[in-house]
């Protein structure tokens, strides 16, 4: 399964550009953490502000969003569900997620999710994940 809105390996302040030109409280995108290796980060715009979101994927496969202490962490089977959810608002990020900002063709590159023993992804099924940015 594709995800459009999935960026890849893109820095913070490219999100930050893509975000802003959208313009629209709720736009969002998933790209790769820069600082925590392994980590997703969910980058939602909310009046002239990005807020990110970090993804962990847990050894049992399943994904979860990181929140502060003493709050109650949801775990999602996968990103979908994820997505899904936070789509509805009152779940926890500063607004509810309304419009996916997706890759543009032109930066458009297949590659596959990397295996190997250290990577936090070895367990995903490569069916579920088809093409992905770097």
């Amino acid at each position: 399964m594709e995800f459009p809105f999935f960026h890849g390996k893109i820095s913070r302040k490219a999100c930050e550009d893509l975000l802003c030109k959208k313009g629209k409280n709720g736009s969002y995108l998933i790209r790769e953490s820069e600082t925590v290796a392994g980590a997703l980060c969910l980058c939602v715009l909310f009046e002239k502000v990005i807020y990110t979101y970090r993804i962990f994927r847990e050894y049992e496969g399943c994904y979860k969003v990181q929140t502060s202490e003493g709050v109650p962490q949801k775990v999602f089977k996968t990103l979908k569900d994820l997505i899904y959810n936070y789509e509805k608002p009152n779940q926890g990020l500063v607004t509810k997620l309304r419009y996916p900002v997706k890759k543009t063709s032109s930066s458009r590159r297949s590659q596959r999710f990397k295996t190997g023993n250290d990577d936090i992804y070895d367990e995903i099924d490569e069916s579920d994940y088809v093409d992905v940015l770097s």
